[in-house]
């Protein structure tokens, strides 16, 4: 009987984990027939699309309220559409608020099931495990510190790496992606990265700009380049900084931006993973609502020491983190100036970045595959 393969995956980044995952299982099951919900890059790997990616990609409340009645009807479409066609499986892909109520209903109804990215139940409400293991026969972790937490709720989790630890060189060339962003290769440059949602970088711009002016009193002929994730966030940006001619916005080309840099400036998130891949120095500036922070801190949900990848992975703090009323123009203008003058501390910095960076770097679509092909084998 020929093996059949459901997947669901969410906007551009779960279609680009999912078109790695489907190359990689064909090549195990050659004759596999793959269908679900995904995007090009899952259609060109010979996925039959039943509905586009692009449908689960709604952000922020008020968008997610008006598109309720629409995500809830594809919702019941879907899963009754993939019930009906009997898969060997079926693998959802991040999109946690879409695919774990799917893969619950399918998995009470028989249906193997594998969730492929956990949520981040380091760092918040780490007794979710149990629940994704109510939806999931079996979870794929980005990260070494997520299976532990699992096996401690009696979940069956997979280590598979990190896809970023995958296609960043353990090497950067950072001469390079100067050249092809047309910029000096003697200049000092500051990556801002200020967030990629509208109301972070409305949030954090205004303070990352300020401490950006006063690093370029210190550093003459400093560049400061910030890169756009979309056009909303580049007419955001541009309506912070007000033509300001020490900065530079451009589309995209975060990656190349970041290896160029001297030193990166961001608030935190998977940006600041990929500065540590990129092996590039950082600080992270982050802050939330006052009463978002009383909230969280009162109900004691932050479970982790750090906030950012690169220091939750090391155990320590590898590198600053101001959050909150630590995140002013002058605490980070100080945090950034130290990574600029003092070299030693750069050095120190990369065996350490180059050594995580190796932890992470698994194949992580044939680790994915695997660990699906096992569960496969033993439902069978």
């Amino acid at each position: 009987m020929t093996l059949r393969i459901a997947l669901c995956a969410g906007e551009t980044s779960g279609d680009q984990l999912g078109a790695g995952l489907v190359a990689a299982l064909r090549a195990r099951f050659p004759d596999a027939q793959f269908a679900g919900i995904g995007g090009a890059g899952m259609r060109a790997e010979g996925m039959e699309i039943w509905w586009e990616a692009d449908a689960l990609a709604v952000m922020g409340l008020a968008e997610v309220l008006r598109h309720l009645p629409r995500l809830l009807r594809l919702r019941r479409q879907f899963r009754q559409r993939v019930l009906d066609w009997r898969p060997d499986v079926f693998i959802g892909i991040d999109a946690p608020d879409f695919n774990l109520g799917v893969e619950r209903w399918l998995k009470r109804r028989g249906v193997r099931t594998v969730h492929d990215v956990s949520p981040s139940i380091w760092a918040w409400r780490q007794g979710r495990a149990a629940k994704i293991g109510a939806s999931a026969d079996r979870v794929l972790c980005l990260f070494p510190m997520e299976p532990p937490i699992y096996a401690d709720h009696g979940v069956d989790a997979a280590f598979i790496g990190h896809p970023l630890a995958d296609s960043i060189a353990l090497a950067p060339n950072r001469s390079a992606a100067r050249a092809a962003l047309g910029e000096a290769a003697d200049a000092p440059l500051l990556a801002l990265l200020p967030g990629s949602r509208l109301g972070e970088i409305e949030r954090m711009l205004p303070v990352f700009a300020q401490a950006a002016q006063r690093l370029a009193v210190d550093l003459p002929g400093l560049r400061v380049l910030v890169p756009a994730a979309n056009a909303q966030c580049r007419a955001a940006i541009e309506r912070v900084l007000a033509g300001n001619p020490l900065f530079r916005v451009l589309d995209g080309q975060a990656q190349a931006i970041m290896i160029a840099s001297d030193v990166v400036l961001l608030a935190s998130g998977t940006a600041a993973l990929e500065a540590m891949l990129c092996k590039r120095p950082m600080v992270i500036g982050h802050r939330i609502s006052a009463l978002t922070y009383r909230l969280v801190q009162w109900l004691g949900l932050l479970k982790s020491r750090f906030v950012s990848l690169p220091n939750v992975l090391a155990g320590e703090a590898l590198i600053p983190e101001l959050l909150q009323d630590a995140c002013t123009p002058d605490g980070l203008h100080a945090a950034l100036l130290r990574w600029f003058r003092d070299g030693a501390a750069v050095a120190a910095l990369q065996p350490r970045f180059l050594a995580l960076h190796e932890s992470l770097r698994r194949d992580a679509s044939r680790s994915a595959a695997d660990a699906v092909a096992e569960l496969i084998a033993r439902s069978s």
